[in-house]
């Protein structure tokens, strides 16, 4: 009201101001006749002036009584005296022309100083544009997305697979609908709750569903549009989107991807005190310090690398609850497969049972791909509905890649693949705890693959004993000690196998300590990781070098072990591995069915019986 009264008192003001103006002008043009320079100097010989006044371009005379038109005042440009004696004989009205360099003089400044300013500004848009930095004026504005109830359209039944994480978000819903409720008994709710887990796996869906379900604004931000070109602006652009979810409180702040922002300071990269991440995070937690928890402000985050959060961020009164977003678990996976099947027609023969229980580490976003390129084979077929064939084809283009059946094979690489792939499955068959054999292929797939054997497991394992860590490597090395068996020499075939081998039994001596002459003694912490990213081992672990050369010892004990079992079972079982191996080079493909047919009568060593 009162900037309202302002404005208006302003606008009086000039409205005064101008007023005035047109007075003094009227008055001006009222007194004043301008006359042409002859008929000035008429009127001097004629006697009428009572006063001259002489300027640079004119001369004004005071008239001693108006003239006829009512002017006391007259006006003309000067003239030389030279040309206005030449001229005066003549009897011809005669008078100077002023021209005017006003515009000349005003473009001789003015036009250079546009160009090169448009030049600039020209310019600085295309780089501002490049950076993502937007206008002058909001360079320190926050760019979130504000989604109201409406546009959210997400609730929690949207949401399967993540039933803890969902009941502990449940709490933060019911606060932001009745907040007065919480301060009864003097209890606070959290101010901010970090939404951890594998990429994939619903933690922005988690978000959109509580802001859907409590029906209160939502922004929405990633971590790494705080941080841009100009030092600064990632502080102004939190300090700006607190500002503006304060305006609409109740509501929720989602910073996706905090990672981005919230790495902790001084690790890998500028350690002052004057870097832009570093000034943007310090921004943060002031302002999550600095805001009242009662009016109803929350913010989630979401990360998938919280081993490199900064530890201030964690501390109570900031992110005072982590929700972990895992992968699910069987009966997750079929509440997630539900949920989007239901976008889709599915024949009567699926049974997305057996779809979960084969689908084992699957995210919530694999599982929405798996449906989508299940409807995408059937749509290539003109099929009327979603068949089970679709989805195990969908099932095989994730995990193995899609066929490349325009790589043609030499007749010696399809034998070599070929007995391969069948060491793997009967090593798998013979040793017991194997996760089950489904299919086994000599189709090209993906980038690399020349062939794959399918294997899922029946159930989700969280613990795993020694003896089935080393049924494992054995299985890998099968194909292997195929190959040796068969051909008498290796290829560069089994490199993938040898080195998912190598690090499982490096894994047994290193972390989980299952190594009876080094002891119980983990040399290298496992530390929490959600992305399936290697880790550099360049430079060992931090041992003796005596130390060093036992754990290579024992890693090389545990693979070698490993291959010779698979070795011992594959010579046991010569006739089947042949057997099988004809088959699968005139059919490329065996399904499960076939697999149990072709390996009737398996033989399982006497050192995989006792193992059993």
């Amino acid at each position: 009201m009162d900037k309202q009264k302002t404005w208006n008192a302003g606008y009086w003001l000039v409205a005064f101001v101008l007023l005035l103006a047109l007075q003094n002008w009227w008055q001006t043009a009222a007194s004043v006749q301008p006359v042409p320079y002859s008929e000035f100097e008429q009127a001097l010989r004629d006697g009428r002036v009572a006063e001259v006044l002489v300027g640079d371009r004119t001369i004004t005379g005071r008239l001693k009584s108006p003239d006829e038109r009512g002017k006391t005042v007259i006006v003309a440009n000067r003239v030389e005296p030279d040309v206005a004696a030449r001229l005066a004989p003549y009897e011809v009205p005669y008078t100077r022309v002023v021209e005017s360099t006003l515009l000349r003089d005003v473009l001789s400044w003015v036009l250079p100083a546009l160009v090169f300013f448009a030049v600039w500004f020209f310019l600085f848009r295309k780089i501002a544009e490049k950076q993502g930095v937007g206008g002058f004026m909001s360079i320190g504005k926050s760019r979130a997305k504000v989604y109201v109830e409406q546009n959210t359209g997400v609730r929690f039944d949207d949401v399967a697979g993540v039933d803890e994480a969902k009941a502990e978000l449940a709490e933060v819903v019911d606060f932001l609908r009745h907040p007065q409720e919480y301060g009864r008994l003097g209890a606070r709710i959290p101010k901010g709750v970090l939404l951890v887990g594998p990429p994939g796996t619903g933690k922005t869906l988690l978000a959109k569903a509580v802001a859907g379900e409590a029906g209160v604004p939502f922004f929405s931000i990633s971590g790494s549009e705080f941080v841009e070109m100009f030092v600064g602006v990632g502080a102004a652009r939190v300090r700006d989107l607190f500002e503006q979810a304060r305006a609409k409180a109740p509501a929720i702040i989602f910073i996706d991807e905090l990672d981005a922002l919230g790495r902790a300071r001084g690790a890998g990269g500028l350690v002052g005190g004057h870097d832009e991440r570093e000034q943007t995070l310090n921004q943060l937690l002031t302002e999550m310090d600095g805001f009242d928890g009662s009016v109803g402000l929350i913010i989630l985050a979401a990360t998938n690398r919280p081993e490199i959060l900064d530890p201030a961020l964690l501390r109570a009164g900031r992110f005072d609850r982590q929700v972990l977003v895992d992968r699910p678990d069987k009966k997750g996976r079929l509440a997630i497969l539900q949920v989007h099947a239901r976008k889709v027609r599915l024949a009567p023969d699926v049974d997305l049972v057996r779809v979960a229980g084969l689908t084992t580490g699957f995210s919530g976003a694999d599982l929405a791909n798996l449906i989508n390129e299940a409807a995408l084979a059937a749509t290539r077929r003109k099929a009327d509905a979603v068949g089970m064939a679709d989805l195990t084809a969908a099932f095989e283009r994730i995990v193995a890649g899609l066929e490349r059946r325009n790589r043609v094979l030499n007749e010696t690489e399809r034998r070599t693949v070929a007995y391969h792939e069948m060491g793997h499955a009967l090593v798998a068959l013979a040793l017991p705890g194997s996760d089950p054999v489904h299919k086994i292929s000599i189709v090209p797939r993906g980038v690399g693959a020349l062939g794959y054997t399918l294997q899922r497991p029946t159930e989700d394992r969280f613990l795993m004993r020694r003896r089935e860590l080393e049924h494992k490597i054995a299985v890998l090395l099968g194909g292997r000690a195929a190959e040796k068996l068969v051909f008498g020499e290796l290829s560069t075939g089994a490199a993938d196998d040898l080195a998912r081998a190598t690090d499982i039994a490096r894994d047994m001596v290193t972390r989980y300590g299952m190594d009876e002459d080094l002891g119980y003694i983990a040399f290298e912490p496992q530390r929490p990781r959600f992305l399936d990213v290697p880790e550099p081992v360049a430079g060992g672990c931090r041992v003796a070098e005596s130390t060093q050369a036992r754990i290579d010892a024992a890693i090389r004990a545990i693979v070698m072990g490993a291959f010779e079992r698979a070795l011992g079972i594959l010579q046991d079982n010569r006739d089947i591995l042949e057997r099988s191996a004809r088959a699968l080079l005139e059919r490329e493909t065996l399904e499960e069915a076939d697999i149990r047919t072709l390996t009737q009568g398996l033989r399982v060593p006497g050192t995989a019986s006792a193992a059993a």
